[in-house]
C-alpha cells in the first residue's frame, strides 16, 4: 500500500463551500417571507453538500420540490427556482407562470442561475412574456470539492457543447473557476496550457506574495482521448465503472447484504477506501484480507481485561473499530460483486483487446474481437478499430450521427485520396450501394488513415516495451493505472514539462498534439510542490490515480480540478444523446 513521504499540506478547500453556502443565504433573503423552493434535479446532491435542509428552512425555505418539468402544485406566494442556465428550464418556468396568471394567480418568482445566467436564457424569459414577472440573480457556485485533493465544476455538458457543438460559454465558466482559486489561495507561480479552451485563462496583476498553489497545469481533453476510453482497472475507477460515483455510490443488496440499497461517500474520510482507491484491483482482497485479521488482533485484545481496562477500550477503541468494520464489509461485499463481473473470461479478453490496439499488435484478432462484440461499453475499440459493418448490423443506420460526433471528435478519421478499402469496409457494400458505400468509406473511415497515437506513443514511451515483467504489487511507473500496459498522455505530459520546466523538448510532441501550448510565470513563492491540474471537458479515476502516484514518487501535491469525473461510458453517452 502506499505510504506518504516528504508531501506538502494541501490547501483547505472547505473555505470553497463555505463561500458558496454564504452566497446562497444571501440570495434567499433577497426574496424575504416564506417561500417554496424548486432545485433542477443535478444540483440537488451538491447543493445537500453546500446546504443541508435545516440550513433552508431556517432561511424561510418552506417546501422543496424537484424541477420536473410538469405542473407545479405550491400554494406558497413566493417561488424560487434554483436551475442550470438551460433554455428547455427557462421554457418550463414561463408556462408555469404563464399557467398562473391565466389562472389569476399573483406570486413573486426568483430564478436563480448557477453557475451564472447565460444571455439566451434572459432572451426566452423576453419572449415567453415574462421578464418583468421574475427576478433573477446569479449564484456563483463554481466549484465543489469532492475530496482534499479533487474539485469539480460539476459541468458535465463542457464536454459535449465545447467540443461538438463548438459552444465555449463554459470555457469562461472555467476561467471564474480558476481566478476564484487564484484570489483565495494565492497567486500561481506558472501556468502551462495545451489546448484551444486551455488559452482561456487567469489574467491579473501578480505580486510576489506567498501561495498556496504552485504550478497549474491546464488541458483540453481532446488533447488525450485514449485515457478515458480506456477500462479502468484501479479500485476507484473501477468502482465509477460498475456502480457509477455520484458524489457518493449506491451500493445493492448484493454488496451490503441488506434487504436494501446505501448511499456510501467514498472520500479520504473513508480510512478503508483511502488505502485500496488507487490500487489495481488485482491488490486489494489481498489488503482487505489483512485488514480484516487486524481488525479481529484489535477485537481479541478484550480478551483478559480488567474493568479499567476495559472502559478504556470502549470509549477510546471500540467506537473507531466497529466503524472500521462496517466499512471494510462494505468494501469486501464491493470487491467481490466487481470480481463476478469483472474477472469473467469476457473483461479479460476486452483488456487484452485494448492492450494489443495500445501496443499496436494482433490486429487481425482485435478486428475480429470487435465485430463479435461491438456495443456500448467497445467505444475504445470502436475509435480505435471499426467496423461499420457490425456497427451498423448491431445498431442501424440511424447512428450515422454518431459517426458524425465522433469524426469531429477526430475518433474516427477520414479517408485520403488514393487509400485503399480494407476487406472489412468493402462489406458495407453489401448493406448499401456501391455509391453510398463509397460516400461512407469515405466520410468514416479509421483505418485508412493512422493517427499520431503511435507515434507519441513511441515519443514518449507510453507504452512499455513488451515481454518486461512488470509488477503491480510495487508498480514502477503510472503505467500500473492500465496493468502496465499503458501511461497515460495526459498524465506523461504532466511529468515531462514538470522535468523540463517547460515546454522545450516537446515540439514534436506538441505538433502531434496540435500545438496550443503556452507557459505564463508569474512571481509567487512558495508552494512549489502544491501543483493543480485543471482538466477543460473531465478527467477519469484512473487518471487521478496515476497523478497522485506521480506525486508520490516526486514529492509533490496534485490537486485536480476538473469539468466533471468522466469515462468511456460517459463519452459515449456524449456521442448518442442529446446531452450528457
Amino acid at each position: 500500500m502506499w505510504k506518504e513521504r516528504d508531501a506538502p499540506e494541501l490547501p483547505d478547500f472547505s473555505l470553497l463551500k463555505r463561500l458558496a453556502r454564504d452566497q446562497l443565504i444571501y440570495l434567499l433573503e433577497q426574496l424575504p417571507g416564506k417561500k417554496d423552493l424548486f432545485i433542477e434535479a443535478d444540483l440537488m446532491s451538491p447543493l445537500d453538500r453546500i446546504a443541508n435542509v435545516t440550513m433552508l428552512k431556517q432561511h424561510d425555505v418552506d417546501k422543496l420540490y424537484k424541477v420536473e418539468n410538469t405542473p407545479i402544485f405550491s400554494t406558497c406566494d413566493q417561488i424560487c427556482f434554483l436551475i442550470r442556465p438551460r433554455i428547455q428550464t427557462v421554457k418550463w418556468i414561463a408556462d408555469t407562470v404563464n399557467a398562473d396568471k391565466a389562472a389569476g394567480k399573483f406570486r413573486k418568482y426568483k430564478i436563480i442561475f448557477t453557475p451564472q445566467k447565460f444571455y439566451a436564457c434572459e432572451t426566452v424569459l423576453e419572449e415567453q412574456g415574462i421578464y418583468g414577472d421574475v427576478s433573477t440573480d446569479e449564484w456563483a457556485f463554481y466549484l465543489l470539492p469532492l475530496d482534499d485533493d479533487i474539485i469539480s465544476l460539476e459541468l458535465p455538458e463542457f464536454f459535449r457543447d465545447n467540443f461538438l457543438e463548438g459552444d465555449q460559454r463554459w470555457v469562461t465558466t472555467g476561467g471564474s473557476a480558476l481566478h476564484l482559486l487564484h484570489s483565495l489561495f494565492g497567486p500561481f507561480s506558472k501556468v502551462y496550457g495545451i489546448g484551444r479552451c486551455a488559452k482561456v485563462r487567469v489574467e491579473s496583476e501578480q505580486k510576489a506574495q506567498k501561495s498556496e498553489i504552485g504550478n497549474v497545469f491546464l488541458i483540453d481533453r481532446d488533447v488525450d482521448f485514449v485515457t478515458p476510453l480506456c477500462s479502468q482497472v484501479v479500485y476507484e475507477g473501477l468502482v465509477d465503472d460498475i456502480f457509477r460515483i455520484k458524489w457518493c455510490v449506491e451500493f445493492g443488496p448484493d454488496v451490503t447484504t441488506a434487504d436494501k440499497s446505501m448511499k456510501v461517500m467514498l472520500n479520504s474520510q473513508d480510512k478503508v477506501f483511502s488505502e485500496i482507491r488507487n490500487e489495481h484491483f488485482s491488490n486489494v482482497f489481498g489488503f482487505l484480507s489483512q485488514k480484516a485479521r487486524n481488525l479481529q488482533t484489535a477485537y481479541d485484545k478484550r480478551r483478559g481485561m480488567d474493568i479499567k481496562q476495559m472502559r478504556t477500550f470502549v470509549s477510546e477503541e471500540l467506537k473507531g473499530l466497529k466503524q472500521e468494520h462496517r466499512l471494510l464489509s462494505l468494501h469486501i461485499g464491493a470487491s467481490e460483486s466487481m470480481m463476478k463481473k469483472k474477472t469473467k473470461q469476457d473483461f479479460q479478453e476486452l483488456l487484452k483487446t485494448e492492450h494489443s490496439l495500445l501496443e499496436g499488435f494482433d490486429i487481425r484478432e482485435c478486428i475480429t474481437y470487435i465485430e463479435e462484440h461491438i456495443n456500448r461499453q467497445c467505444i475504445f475499440l470502436l475509435c480505435n478499430k471499426c467496423s461499420l459493418c457490425s456497427l451498423f448490423q448491431s445498431y442501424g443506420i440511424e447512428h450515422l450521427l454518431t459517426f458524425a460526433n465522433l469524426r469531429q471528435l477526430g475518433l474516427l478519421v477520414e479517408q485520403q485520396p488514393g487509400d485503399a478499402l480494407t476487406a472489412m469496409e468493402s462489406k458495407v457494400g453489401k448493406l448499401v450501394n456501391d455509391k453510398t458505400a463509397e460516400k461512407l468509406t469515405g466520410a468514416f473511415s479509421s483505418l485508412a488513415k493512422k493517427s499520431n497515437f503511435r507515434a507519441l506513443s513511441k515519443k514518449l514511451a507510453l507504452v512499455p516495451k513488451t515481454g518486461e515483467e512488470y509488477d503491480l504489487r510495487v508498480p514502477r511507473d503510472m503505467a500500473y493505472v492500465f496493468s502496465g500496459a499503458y501511461i497515460p498522455l495526459s498524465c506523461k505530459l504532466i511529468e515531462q514539462v514538470l522535468e523540463r520546466d517547460g515546454w522545450t523538448g516537446l515540439e514534436e510532441v506538441t505538433r502531434m498534439l496540435n500545438g496550443n501550448e503556452f507557459v505564463v510565470t508569474g512571481e509567487a513563492i512558495y508552494s512549489q510542490r502544491i501543483i493543480l491540474v485543471m482538466f477543460l471537458g473531465g478527467c477519469s479515476y484512473s487518471e487521478i490515480s496515476a497523478l497522485r502516484f506521480l506525486g508520490r514518487e516526486k514529492g509533490y501535491k496534485f490537486i485536480v480540478l476538473t469539468t466533471a469525473i468522466i469515462n468511456s461510458a460517459r463519452l459515449m453517452e456524449a456521442m448518442l444523446d442529446n446531452h450528457v
